[in-house]
């Protein structure tokens, strides 16, 4: 029967074949998943880096052609710097850099002229190089870092359809951010933040988060932002709108923009005080204003009869009233045209198609001709705006509306005057009510 015997070869021959096999495997590379990312990246234009305790970019990328990389994903890693490296990726489109520890971004990256999304978030930068701008960026993420402040080149990218700086340390936003006209998704949650850019107001904005900031004041402006579906505003000291209103959404924030609007076109009666120092002139002031019907204390009567609790009272009992009539505006509409109005019932009625229908409704062909806008020519021009307007209250002196009710072309075409055209459709509501029920 046949044995195994032990193997005729001499140990140091063994131990010699040991040596070389360990010799031949240290010519193997030494993370076999590093290198099959490098090689999938090569072959399919996506280049998966992410969580791979990295703190320098690979040395063994050079021995494989990733020029054609569209996109590269380098996130959870240890990385304390844009590796140069990537900055010559000259096709990338997307870069995710998410949770490293980077804390500066080299001006090379302006190679990248394809780059259209780029996510720095969760890193320790302090500052975002102007060169940044220079890219064609759709998308940029830079939460969770130690930023103080937006570089004004921002408003370079014009193609900028999200911005998230939230999570940083951000004081003030800069001018220039009311020219990224593409820009649809602004979030600056948790920063310090204690004024809003007016310019805001006339970006096509969808969704807008500024909460947990320092903010008081919301601009009347913002109203205008027609096109807006989130607003996130709490945890903010916020004053006007008071508080009792943001806390019931953004629809009861814009009214009370609109209102606000109003009246300061023109300044309620019982709300102005004249400067101290006019009070000082000791003239013979019957208190009457000049031709612009403005109330004035004369000069005999004592600023200390003016009692601050009742203006206010004064003040919050008119905002009632006010919203009361916008929302008697937007009903008596809704409910005849049986149509939904968007939330800036004022620039929704600007054009004067909605009111010239609404005139139709209540009496058939009271308006003849409409202007109306087409999927050609969206928007209607100021000239067949103010027909609109003018036939409409043509056609609202006809059906009986008094004078003293009937609102200005302007009060509606540059929507400073809302509450007096709320006045002028319930007149005409009530007019021509009155006369079916004398009909009948």
């Amino acid at each position: 029967m046949a044995t195994l015997g032990p193997d005729p070869r001499p140990h140091s021959q063994l131990a010699s074949a040991s040596i070389q096999s360990n010799i031949s495997g240290n010519n193997l590379p030494p993370n076999r998943g590093l290198e099959r990312a490098l090689e999938e990246g090569a072959n399919s234009g996506f280049l998966n880096l992410s969580a791979r305790k990295l703190k320098e970019y690979p040395r063994t990328a050079s021995n494989y052609d990733l020029s054609d990389t569209v996109e590269a994903d380098l996130s959870r890693n240890r990385l304390a710097e844009v590796p140069l490296e990537v900055c010559h990726l000259v096709a990338l489109e997307m870069l995710n850099l998410y949770h490293n520890c980077i804390k500066t971004i080299p001006d090379t990256i302006i190679n990248l002229q394809s780059l259209t999304s780029l996510n720095l978030s969760r890193n320790q930068l302090c500052a975002l190089p102007a060169s940044l701008c220079g890219l064609p960026l759709r998308v940029l993420i830079a939460s969770n870092n130690k930023l103080v402040c937006i570089p004004e080149a921002i408003g370079q990218l014009r193609s900028l359809m999200e911005l998230d700086v939230s999570c940083n340390e951000i004081t003030a936003l800069p001018r220039h951010i009311g020219r990224l006209k593409a820009l649809r998704e602004l979030n600056v949650r948790r920063n310090l933040l204690c004024v809003l850019p007016e310019d805001l107001a006339e970006l096509p904005l969808v969704k807008f988060d500024f909460s947990c900031n320092k903010v008081s004041t919301i601009p009347v402006c913002y109203r205008k932002m027609s096109q807006l579906q989130s607003l996130q505003l709490e945890n903010n000291p916020l004053q006007s709108p008071p508080a009792q209103i943001c806390i019931k959404g953004k629809v009861h924030v814009f009214k009370y923009l609109s209102i606000e609007a109003c009246r300061s076109d023109k300044m309620p009666d019982s709300l102005y005080l004249p400067d101290i120092d006019q009070n000082k002139k000791q003239d013979t002031d019957s208190g009457v204003g000049s031709d612009n019907g403005d109330k004035r204390l004369s000069a005999t009567e004592s600023l200390e009869s003016v009692d601050p609790q009742f203006t206010m009272r004064r003040k919050m009992e008119q905002l009632r009233e006010e919203l009361e009539l916008m929302e008697q505006l937007r009903d008596s509409i809704e409910s005849r045209l049986k149509v939904a109005l968007p939330e800036d019932l004022g620039s929704s009625l600007m054009d004067g198609v909605v009111l010239c229908h609404l005139a139709n409704h209540i009496r058939p062909r009271s308006v003849v001709s409409i202007h109306v806008p087409s999927p050609a020519v969206p928007k209607l021009s100021m000239a067949k705006c103010r027909r609109n307007v003018e036939n409409f209250l043509d056609a609202c002196r006809k059906m009986g509306v008094p004078e003293d009710k009937l609102c200005l072309p302007h009060h509606i075409l540059e929507e400073k005057g809302m509450i007096k055209v709320s006045v002028t459709v319930q007149a005409l509501v009530d007019e021509t009510s009155t006369k079916q029920a004398l009909f009948t």
